[in-house]
């Protein structure tokens, strides 16, 4: 799994421009599921997500994770996170999982959130969406879950 994290002040993803998800201060997660990607990968990034500490603290340091009283995530799939493009400039897409492998650790990964008491919008799996958004900092974070059990370097 990979996500791109964006700590945003606004952020919503519309269809045929209807809003069909809208967040304002949070993380907006590009959300890409890989062919061998498991429900307990779903539920250890969401985990990580949410741990991030990249909200600012009174002095101004990024030392806060996100605080959901007031914060949100906004999840949107994005298979495209898993392009290579290693050969020719057409992006290949055979490492992301097809959409019945998919949708089902997408949703997973809305529901883990929500379980941590988080609210969870999200775009609509396999739409084509235009997502909008105000990067805070601007702060963005890529995580690859075969990261997560390596050294630090």
């Amino acid at each position: 799994m990979r996500a791109v994290v964006q700590r945003v002040s606004f952020a919503e993803v519309r269809i045929a421009g209807e809003v069909a998800g809208s967040i304002g201060s949070g993380m907006l997660v590009l959300l890409g599921v890989r062919d061998g990607d498991s429900p307990a990968i779903a539920a250890r990034m969401a985990a990580k997500i949410l741990a991030l500490r990249i909200f600012e603290d009174g002095a101004g340091k990024m030392n806060l994770a996100l605080d959901s009283s007031i914060q949100a995530v906004l999840c949107v799939s994005q298979f495209t996170l898993y392009a290579d493009v290693r050969r020719g400039n057409r992006p290949s897409f055979v490492q992301a999982a097809n959409g019945e492998t998919a949708q089902p650790l997408y949703e997973q990964f809305c529901a883990e959130v929500e379980r941590a008491g988080v609210r969870c919008e999200r775009g609509v799996f396999g739409a084509d969406m235009q997502v909008r958004l105000e990067n805070d900092g601007p702060v963005t974070i890529i995580i690859d879950s075969d990261d997560l059990d390596a050294p630090r370097r």
